[in-house]
């Protein structure tokens, strides 16, 4: 078994990153409540360390969640960030006031003690940028504590106890705005800790592969291929673990890119040799979207529809007790949020999430503890295809939300041509994999154009190209003009109906990434 961190989340909107830096030295966590660690649960999960994340909320509240007392019972190391120092140093004797100089973004704190914390990163005297946020501070140290770092807003910046192997730091060593910080988590956790840092695909490849041969048993299992790398990935993940126990089922909605439907059947159809159902109901979409405009209502729509045909498919297999999912570890976390936040969202249009309560079938979900970048690690383990693992996001909804306004098949081939010009573009140009998501719109707008001597009357296509690392936020990507002119000749000069070519420039926020 590898060595495991336990991570107590009370509720900071970047206790993901903490999970993201432990991972990538190879050693396997997991984000768990505050209020849902006990005991019992600790003993279970068995922690070679614990990281306590920051929080929103106020350490001199009366409210204020505590870190379980069972964690300081354990001997185990432990790191407060932020909140989580505040709450350690509060509840171990020591105080914590609201502060008159908050801090929030780039800091710095200057470092007073040689600690294990700071080995090899930071020196005796040094000055070093961090990253903070927050209004309160500790103000008394409990016994056994002394400061190692201190900042203009927080005499005790950092704090450490190493003879119980106790360590605080106010600012947020996850984030990338503290350059060292993925260093100092380093420290902790291979050196304080003693973890071994053999977490790796291979062994989870190893891992669920049994773990889902114990679940399934002989039983029979559909999963829902929506052919995204998401999907893929556990199908091929389960068909290795499970083989001719599973099928897949893949409802072309007619809503895909051009040549997209083609390339999931042959990939699965044919060079995996899944079991594959393709169902082709692009008419009965298209059909019951014409005329709508209204975003929401092409959303609903298009899920009630999905989960209706593949109720239809799944009824026709017959005898399947499992439900295989593409669920990934954002969404578990998100679904026992800290701080009471909202369930996961099902994106019904193409997560069948909705369908076991109806179809009396058990969930298998052998990604739940990947987060997207071990997804695509996972794929390559599995020897899948870069040009499938590293695909950029594609929307449950497809090409629907790309066209702004009523949806009609001319539109559809119009966008789709577009569309594939500009990915054709971008991967001649080199840059596919510099780019989280790229993509073409086609506006309910028509222009006035020339061509030749005749006046076009036709429609705009927008582009949008995003950088981003999880999709929360976005910059649009700098294209140089030279690019943007030659995509646009040539989707103007090769795609009828789009006489005009523009860009989009807006970051996320204030705008969202997809138009609709």
């Amino acid at each position: 078994m590898t060595d495991r961190v336990l991570i107590v989340d009370f509720g900071s909107q970047v206790t993901q990153l903490i999970a993201r830096r432990v991972r990538e030295n190879g050693v396997y966590c997991e984000i768990h409540p505050y209020n849902k660690v006990t005991e019992d649960s600790i003993a279970a999960y068995d922690p070679k360390a614990i990281i306590l994340s920051g929080g929103p909320a106020s350490v001199t509240a009366a409210t204020a969640p505590r870190a379980p007392d069972a964690i300081f019972d354990t001997g185990l190391p432990v790191l407060g960030i932020c909140y989580g120092q505040q709450a350690m140093c509060a509840q171990l004797g020591g105080a914590v006031e609201p502060s008159d100089h908050r801090e929030f973004g780039r800091a710095f704190v200057d470092v007073s003690r040689e600690c294990a914390l700071f080995n090899g990163v930071w020196r005796v005297g040094g000055r070093e940028q961090v990253w903070m946020s927050h209004g309160d501070r500790v103000t008394s140290l409990p016994p056994g504590f002394e400061p190692i770092a201190v900042s203009d807003g927080a005499p005790f910046a950092a704090i450490a106890d190493e003879a119980r192997r106790y360590y605080g730091v106010q600012f947020h060593p996850e984030v990338v705005h503290t350059p060292d910080g993925a260093k100092l988590l380093a420290n902790f956790i291979l050196g304080v800790a003693g973890c071994r840092g053999d977490w790796t695909m291979a062994a989870f490849r190893a891992q669920a592969v049994q773990s889902i041969r114990d679940q399934v048993g002989d039983g029979q299992v559909i999963c829902g291929l929506s052919g995204g790398v998401d999907s893929s990935v556990a199908a091929v993940l389960l068909h290795e673990a499970i083989g001719d126990q599973l099928t897949c089922i893949f409802v072309d909605h007619g809503l895909l890119r051009k040549g997209e439907a083609e390339e999931v059947v042959e990939m699965f159809g044919s060079h995996y040799s899944i079991p594959l159902v393709h169902r082709n109901a692009a008419d009965m979409f298209i059909g019951a979207l014409d005329g709508v405009d209204d975003p929401e209502r092409k959303r609903k729509i298009i899920g009630g529809l999905f989960i209706d045909v593949f109720e239809q498919e799944a009824a026709k297999i017959g005898g399947a007790a499992f439900l295989a999912q593409g669920t990934l570890y954002p969404d578990v976390i998100e679904s026992v949020s800290a701080i009471g936040g909202p369930s996961v969202t099902i994106k019904s249009h193409h997560n069948v999430g909705g369908l076991p309560e109806r179809m009396n079938m058990a969930l298998v979900e052998p990604l739940r503890e990947l987060f997207k970048d071990e997804v695509r690690a996972l794929g390559r383990e599995l020897d899948m295809p870069d040009k499938l693992v590293d695909r950029h996001p594609f929307p449950g909804p497809g090409l629907a939300i790309r066209i702004p306004g009523a949806i009609t098949p001319e539109k559809l081939d119009i966008l789709r041509e577009a569309d594939s010009i500009y990915l054709d573009e971008i991967r001649n140009a080199g840059l596919y994999d510099e780019i989280w998501q790229a993509f073409a719109v086609l506006l309910p707008v028509r222009t006035v154009g020339v061509m030749g001597d005749d006046r076009t009357y036709e429609y705009v296509c927008g582009l949008r190209a995003v950088t981003s690392t999880d999709g929360m936020t976005a910059d649009s990507y700098a294209f140089d003009h030279a690019f943007l002119a030659n995509t646009a000749t040539r989707i103007i000069n090769q795609v009828k109906g789009v006489n005009r070519v523009v860009y989009d420039v807006t970051s996320k926020p204030p705008g969202t990434i997809e138009w609709e």
